[in-house]
């Protein structure tokens, strides 16, 4: 066989690899990376496994009919034919479907940008806006067609005359609905910035359909507004990175129209029952007051001062008769034991004690204690109780 051109190489491989049924319609399950859009709507980036890579490619009208976007690191399936780009000497996969490889992708995909912009601080709650008790007017960008708006719209104006309600309407799954969406968020800002509030969201559906929501262009956006956003996505158990970053979340569209326009209803009751709980404390206060000024009034303070009189007087009458008692028991105690006293003297007395028989001996003047004291001879006196006597001692015994 003669030498070929390189071209007709590329072009004989391209003719079979075209030819070949496998090839023109082959699955391939890879992560993404290197994604890339055009400027004219097409999205190239490789599939890749541990061992190897694939080059990919994508018309943007496929692109664009996806319900969810696709980045870099997440799983998917694509399905398509096998090119050959005969000038460069290369193949790639025209994809022409494309799928998420199951629950685990998203939710790896959803984790991995959740991560990101956390780390960045986009969930922060030092960064969260408060959201107006009385707002005046409020945006809402979502589909302009579903049960979403209507039970939105519903909602605020059936307990809220008074607010103004600005739609913006927008795709809210696809590719192109998280740039719609974040777009409509800036319009509004730059637009409307009298606007107290904005609320995002959709009603329920696939994780896919909810994608949009879990984007970084719509994260940022919302993080960027100056006004503040609710993020109303699905249902109470659908979660997305559009509630975390959100200046609130609320579980439902519906609930995100209750927590942004209070009912007009619910606010007159809470005030009525404010000014009757107030009333009620004046009234109670009024009632003390009056009670205040008759206890001060002339007739009353006369009355009262008597009577404190009367009480003070029957408390010294009291205190008096008290200590007399004391002083007259204290006498009382003091004569008995004085009387008990001058008994014991009175049994004691030497003349008492004479009188029954004894006598008094003493010699020299001085008194004679013991038989000891006198001799033979001796002159003593003796003391009895009617007189006294001299005399001599015979002997002593």
């Amino acid at each position: 066989m003669k030498p070929i051109r390189v071209a007709l190489l590329n072009s004989y491989i391209g003719r079979l690899i075209t030819a070949d049924p496998v090839l023109s319609n082959i699955s391939v399950i890879g992560e993404i990376s290197n994604f890339k859009r055009h400027g004219n709507g097409h999205v190239y980036f490789s599939l890749k496994d541990a061992d190897a890579k694939i080059g990919c490619f994508m018309a943007g009208r496929v692109f664009e009919s996806l319900a969810f976007g696709i980045d870099d690191g997440m799983e998917v399936t694509a399905t398509g034919r096998v090119n050959v780009y005969e000038r460069g000497g290369s193949y790639s996969l025209n994809i022409r479907e494309i799928t998420v490889e199951g629950e685990g992708g998203l939710a790896a995909a959803f984790e991995r940008v959740k991560a990101k912009l956390a780390a960045e601080g986009l969930f922060d709650k030092a960064a969260k806006k408060p959201i107006p008790t009385f707002p005046r007017a409020i945006a809402i960008v979502t589909s302009g067609t579903g049960a979403a708006i209507e039970d939105m719209v519903k909602t605020i104006t059936s307990g809220n005359g008074v607010v103004d309600i600005l739609i913006y309407p927008t795709i809210v799954q696809g590719v192109g609905a998280a740039p719609a969406i974040a777009g409509g968020i800036a319009y509004i800002n730059e637009n409307y910035p009298d606007t107290d509030v904005i609320i995002t969201g959709r009603g329920g559906g696939s994780a896919e359909e909810l994608w949009a929501f879990n984007e970084e262009v719509l994260a940022r956006a919302i993080f960027a507004s100056d006004i503040p956003v609710i993020s109303a996505v699905g249902h109470e158990t659908d979660v997305t990175i559009a509630d975390f970053v959100a200046d609130a979340r609320a579980e439902t569209p519906t609930a995100a129209a209750v927590m942004a326009a209070p009912s007009v209803a619910a606010i007159r009751k809470d005030i009525e029952r404010a000014l009757s709980t107030a009333a009620a404390g004046l009234s109670a206060r009024l009632d003390r007051m009056r009670l205040l000024m008759d206890a001060c009034a002339m007739p009353r303070l006369f009355e009262t001062l008597g009577n404190r009189i009367e009480i003070s007087e029957m408390k010294a009458a009291g205190l008096i008769a008290s200590a007399r008692s004391g002083l007259n028991g204290a006498v009382n105690t003091r004569s008995a034991a004085a009387g008990f006293a001058y008994e014991r003297l009175k049994s004691s007395d030497p003349a008492r004690i004479m009188s029954m028989g004894y006598a008094a001996l003493a010699k020299g003047g001085k008194p004679v204690r013991s038989v000891n004291d006198m001799a033979e001879g001796d002159k003593v006196s003796a003391r009895l109780g009617d007189g006294s006597a001299e005399l001599t001692v015979d002997s002593v015994v």
